[in-house]
C-alpha cells in the first residue's frame, strides 16, 4: 500500500476482532480513521456505547453512529415481503444490511471529505462482494481492505490479528469463541464450529429463538391488516411515526420466537462458488411472510401467483448475490409493488409451539364466486364440467394414445 500520511479514511465498524485490527492497522498505514457503527438492529443501547469506547480507546479520531432500521423496513424488508420468496428457498436474506450499511458509510466519506473507505470484510465470503459492488455503483470511492491484505501475508489471519493487536498493548476478547454471529432487525446469522462441519446445531449457538418447544405454551393470535401489500397495523395497532417497522420487528421476533418459530438451516450456493452452511433465526419474517402470502393466495389470480414467484425469485437472487443496485433490481420491484393493488386485508395467524398457521383472512378483494363453492356448489352445470375436462386435457390424452 503506498503511503496516505494523514489520509482521512471511514471504517465500517462493528467492534468484532477484525474491525477492531483494522484500526490500528489502518493509522500504522498513515491513516486518520473515522469509524462508522451502523445500527441495523439487533444491538442494544449498552452494546453501542462498548462499541463507541472499543473504537475510541483503538486511536479512531471520531466515531459516528447512524441507524438504518426505517430503510430496512421500506428498501428491504417489504418487497421482501411483497415477493415472498427466500433464496434458493432457503434464507430470508438476512445479509441484506449490507447495502445500506456502505450507504451510510460512503455518506460519511462525502460529510468529511474523503473517498477512502474501508471494511474488514475477508477474501473468503459473501460480503466482500456486497461491499465493493456497492460501492462500485454508488461513485469514485477506494477501497482499503487491511484483512484481505494480510490474508497475502498469513493462513492464520485470526491468530495474525490478535498477535497484532496485543503487540501494541490492545485487549482481545474472546467473545463468540466457537460461533461467527451477525444479528439485524431481519434475524440473526450463525456460522462456524459444528456447523461448518455439517453437524447439528447446539442450543447454545441460538439468539433469538426458544430452544426447546414447551409443548403446554398456551396458543397465541397475532392480527396483521395490510393496504396494497403493506402492514399498517399489528394487533390492530397501526403504524406510526412512534410505532415504526422496527418495533413491529422487534415485537414479532419476540413473540414468534418464544414459540419456537423461526430457526433454519441455509446450505446452499454461496456468490463466490462454496457450499454455504449457516444456521439462522428469522421469526418476525416467517410470520410476515406467513400473513402476506395467505391474503394474496386469496385475492391474487391463477397467472398472477404462478408468475410473480417467478419475480421474486429474481429479485431475491440479486440482493443476495451483490447486485443490489442492479437496473432490473428496480425494474422487478416495480413489477411487485404493482402486483399489491389488491393486497389488502386482515389475516389472523394462530401460535402454537412450534409452528403457525394463518387461520382467517378477510378481504373485500378475495376472489370468491358467489354462486360457487369448491368441491360443495358450483355455478355451471355437470355437462359444462365434463366437456371442459375434454377440452383441457385434450393434448395429453392425444398424445398418450398416438
Amino acid at each position: 500500500m503506498t503511503s496516505k500520511l494523514n489520509k482521512k479514511i471511514v471504517l465500517a465498524f462493528s467492534g468484532g476482532l477484525d474491525t477492531s485490527f483494522c484500526v490500528p492497522y489502518l493509522i500504522d498505514k498513515g491513516y486518520e480513521v473515522t469509524t462508522i457503527f451502523v445500527d441495523s438492529g439487533g444491538v442494544s443501547a449498552k452494546e453501542k456505547v462498548e462499541i463507541k469506547k472499543r473504537a475510541l480507546s483503538l486511536g479512531a479520531k471520531e466515531h459516528v453512529e447512524k441507524n438504518i432500521a426505517n430503510e430496512l423496513w421500506n428498501d428491504v424488508i417489504t418487497p421482501l415481503i411483497w415477493g415472498g420468496h427466500w433464496y434458493q428457498n432457503q434464507y430470508p436474506l438476512l445479509c441484506s444490511d449490507r447495502y445500506l450499511i456502505v450507504e451510510k458509510c460512503l455518506e460519511l466519506c462525502d460529510e468529511i471529505g474523503t473517498n477512502l473507505f474501508a471494511h474488514g470484510c475477508t477474501g473468503m465470503g459473501n460480503d466482500q462482494v456486497r461491499f465493493d459492488l456497492a460501492v462500485h455503483c454508488l461513485g469514485d470511492y477506494e477501497i482499503v481492505s487491511p484483512i484481505r491484505e494480510i490474508q497475502k501475508l498469513t493462513d492464520e489471519v485470526r491468530a495474525y490479528e490478535k498477535e497484532y493487536l496485543i503487540g501494541k498493548g490492545y485487549a482481545v476478547s474472546d467473545k463468540v469463541a466457537a460461533y461467527s454471529v451477525n444479528e439485524n432487525l431481519l434475524g440473526a446469522t450463525i456460522s462456524g464450529s459444528e456447523i461448518d462441519e455439517w453437524k447439528q446445531p447446539s442450543d447454545e449457538s441460538y439468539l433469538i429463538t426458544e430452544p426447546q418447544v414447551d409443548t403446554s405454551k398456551q396458543s397465541a393470535l397475532i392480527t396483521f391488516q395490510f393496504e396494497k401489500g403493506n402492514l399498517i397495523a399489528l394487533n390492530k395497532k397501526q403504524l406510526s411515526a412512534e410505532y415504526t417497522g422496527e418495533s413491529v420487528m422487534q415485537e414479532l421476533n419476540k413473540l414468534v420466537g418464544s414459540y419456537s418459530i423461526g430457526r433454519g438451516l441455509y446450505t446452499g450456493d454461496t456468490s463466490i462458488g462454496l457450499k454455504g452452511r449457516i444456521a439462522f433465526e428469522a421469526p418476525a419474517l416467517v410470520a410476515l411472510q406467513s400473513a402476506h402470502t395467505a391474503l394474496e393466495q386469496a385475492v391474487l389470480t391463477k397467472a398472477q401467483n404462478r408468475f410473480k414467484s417467478n419475480v421474486a425469485e429474481k429479485w431475491t437472487e440479486l440482493v443476495y448475490e451483490g447486485f443490489y443496485f442492479e437496473p432490473l433490481k428496480y425494474d422487478l420491484e416495480a413489477f411487485l409493488k404493482s402486483s399489491q393493488e389488491k393486497v389488502s386485508g386482515t389475516v389472523t395467524l394462530e401460535l402454537k409451539p412450534g409452528h403457525l398457521i394463518a387461520v382467517e383472512v378477510k378481504s373485500e378483494n378475495i376472489l370468491q364466486d358467489k354462486n360457487a363453492v369448491y368441491a360443495q356448489s358450483a355455478s355451471w352445470t355437470i355437462d359444462e364440467a365434463v366437456g371442459f375436462i375434454k377440452l383441457f386435457g385434450k393434448s395429453t390424452v392425444m398424445a398418450t394414445k398416438n
